[in-house]
């Protein structure tokens, strides 16, 4: 897990350099389409991906992004509406079932389908009209990481070719440089609080929240932590009963205009007595930890998850577990 988390840098250099005539392309034709429906297809981390691809479509777009149930295509078999349709399909393998019927359904509706996905010759890239590689190279550890920063820079592509931004793509550029600095952020302290843990909260709020659900799961997945993510503005409908004394949250304040309201949801929450990490960027005086940046407020969360990866692997083995062999999981998950 490590190994491949740090390797993330090279593999988004490698994205970033290839396949530029086709997003090129894919812009063009996302501009030239008048879009009543958006949806999202995916599973686990890459749904997680998908989420922060959607919010940069509803912020810099204005178009609504939903995530679809699967099961509507699948198991329910229901009468969908495919014509003038956005489908964004997100994947490592591409093998799933329930991720390729939907592709499959609304393209054969006459939709307009993309597949983000690593495996280029799997089913799911043969099922979208567009396939856009992640170029992550082979990922071995059940935990995605660089196939998870590969997936929201592709998410992040796709909006500055679909927005034709200028200033975006040119962000994108400098992330390999932002990342290896973020590979090497120390995060340490979050050790000592999370190594004795059973139970936390892990908090963001608009475009970082996409990344506190991905922090939670690999919580999960390699440390047997239990995890639950959480908007900042949903914690005071009732999640903050769970808070007691010593209770650990990490909260993840990335800049932006959501980033004042976790800031003093972090004092708030001292003030009940939890063991809050929250991290954000150095500017930010009461930060645990120093979330790293990248060019532009947008990408932020790309470096942040960098970070966390790598005090994540580092945690498990200070739990006494094997971050690459997690309990009962496998790397290729096909449901129906």
């Amino acid at each position: 897990m490590l190994e491949e988390a740090l390797s993330a840098a090279e593999c988004v250099a490698l994205q970033l350099s290839s396949d530029a005539e086709a997003y090129l392309e894919l812009g063009r034709t996302l501009r030239a389409t008048d879009f009543n429906t958006v949806l999202t297809v995916a599973r686990g981390s890459s749904d997680h991906a998908a989420s922060y691809c959607a919010y940069l479509i509803m912020a810099r777009l204005g178009r609504v992004v939903a995530s679809l149930p699967m099961s509507l295509v699948t198991l329910y078999k229901s009468p969908l509406v495919t014509r003038g349709t956005l489908t964004i399909a997100v994947s490592q393998s591409g093998q799933s079932p329930d991720v390729i019927a939907p592709i499959r359904y609304f393209r054969a509706g006459g939709g307009t389908t993309v597949a983000l996905v690593n495996d280029i010759a799997s089913p799911l890239a043969l099922a979208a009209e567009w396939a856009m590689p992640l170029h992550a190279g082979k990922e071995t550890s059940v935990a995605a990481t660089k196939s998870f920063i590969a997936s929201l820079v592709a998410g992040a592509r796709l909006v500055a070719h679909w927005q034709n931004d200028a200033h975006l793509t040119d962000s994108l550029a400098a992330l390999p440089e932002a990342l290896d600095a973020a590979a090497r952020t120390d995060w340490s302290a979050a050790l000592e609080v999370l190594a004795p843990a059973r139970t936390i909260m892990v908090v963001g709020r608009d475009i970082s929240f996409p990344i506190a659900l991905e922090a939670a799961l690999k919580l999960k997945e390699t440390s047997s932590l239990h995890a639950e993510a959480f908007s900042g503005a949903e914690i005071r409908h009732g999640p903050m009963a769970l808070v007691n004394a010593g209770y650990p949250l990490l909260i993840f304040a990335t800049r932006g205009p959501a980033q004042a309201s976790l800031v003093q949801l972090a004092s708030e929450m001292r003030a009940c007595g939890a063991h809050v990490l929250l991290a954000a960027p150095a500017d930010v005086a009461e930060r645990d930890l120093t979330l790293p940046v990248a060019a532009t407020p947008d990408l932020d969360p790309i470096v942040a998850v960098q970070a966390f990866y790598v005090m994540a692997a580092q945690l498990a083995k200070a739990r006494g577990i094997d971050p690459d062999r997690p309990r009962h999981l496998s790397k290729v998950t096909r449901t129906h």
